[in-house]
């Protein structure tokens, strides 16, 4: 499910299948037997958002496949928060990151809310559910794990063809994932206090990604 005229546009333009497209007016150019003119007020009964949009579309969830990995791929741990997958999407975008490896634990790609944070992002970024322990001992290419304890990722020379792995925004990443980690990165603390838990993982994951990229 995706709301708002941006996001469905996105969709639309991508190879994502729509379905039905529930709108109050005519807004996109598609064959009438998958539009659907629909009240605004029956909209707002099946949106899942507070501030609910003006037209609403049902596209077929694509099979993604995980092809060879040959630049930097991202690979969360546990991640739950929509809000917090769907900016991540975001960011592999925006960084050129085409792969993002999901934890069968992560909150669900197509989760509605996911969807609308990406803003359309979910249509460039290739994102699969595996097991991520399975998936580490696969690859024969280094991994980079976020922890507290880790070296400096601004005085660390990073390799592109890499594996970025981010923990649960709880507990980090989980103790058999640590164990197939090859290197261990952090973002070092700056505040005189030293009192801040950590970062929220999406924000981590724009550094990091900015440092891989950087260097």
């Amino acid at each position: 499910m995706a709301e708002g005229i941006k996001v469905i546009r996105e969709l639309l333009n991508s190879d994502f299948r729509l379905d039905k497209l529930f709108a109050s007016e005519t807004i996109f150019d598609i064959s009438k037997d998958q539009f659907v003119l629909t009240e605004e007020r029956d909209l707002k009964k099946i949106s899942f958002l507070k501030t609910p949009q003006t037209a609403l579309g049902l596209f077929k969830i694509p099979q993604q496949n995980l092809g060879v990995l040959e630049d930097l791929t991202v690979a969360l741990d546990g991640v739950r928060d929509p809000g917090n997958l769907g900016t991540i999407i975001r960011l592999c975008d925006w960084f050129g990151v085409k792969n993002l490896v999901c934890s069968t634990d992560t909150v669900d790609c197509f989760n509605p809310k996911v969807i609308q944070s990406t803003m359309g992002s979910i249509t460039r970024v290739n994102v699969v559910y595996k097991n991520l322990s399975e998936f580490l001992q696969s690859q024969d290419i280094v991994s980079y794990g976020t922890f507290m304890d880790g070296e400096n990722v601004y005085q660390k020379r990073l390799q592109q063809k890499s594996v970025l792995v981010l923990g649960n925004e709880a507990n980090g990443i989980n103790p058999e994932i640590e164990n197939l980690i090859s290197e261990k990165i952090s973002i070092p603390q700056f505040g005189k206090s030293q009192e801040t838990e950590s970062l929220n993982v999406a924000t981590a994951t724009a550094i990091f990604l900015s440092e891989f990229r950087r260097n």
